[in-house]
């Protein structure tokens, strides 16, 4: 029973762990271009996401500061959130 219990623990703790590498990621930054029909954005650090199809614009222009929310798909960063910091 305790060699039971201690396996179901130990699948449950490498579960969860699995969990957080799904997460999304996120990064701030001052924005380089916005190009909303490209649906891409670029940040002057240099990072280039590509914008989700769910994503809505909140009024992104060049030079104002962001918080993007991504995730990796393939090689690409999928911006699934940007939002303009005040």
């Amino acid at each position: 029973m305790r060699k039971l219990i201690v396996t179901a623990a130990t699948v449950a703790f490498l579960a969860s762990g699995g969990a957080a590498f799904a997460a999304a990621k996120h990064t701030t930054g001052t924005v380089k271009s916005f190009d909303g029909t490209a649906m891409s954005l670029v940040l002057d650090d240099g990072s280039t996401f590509t914008l989700s199809k769910a994503f809505k614009d909140p009024g992104i222009q060049a030079g104002e500061k962001v918080h993007v929310s991504w995730d990796m798909s393939g090689k690409k960063k999928i911006a699934e959130a940007v939002k303009i910091m005040k």
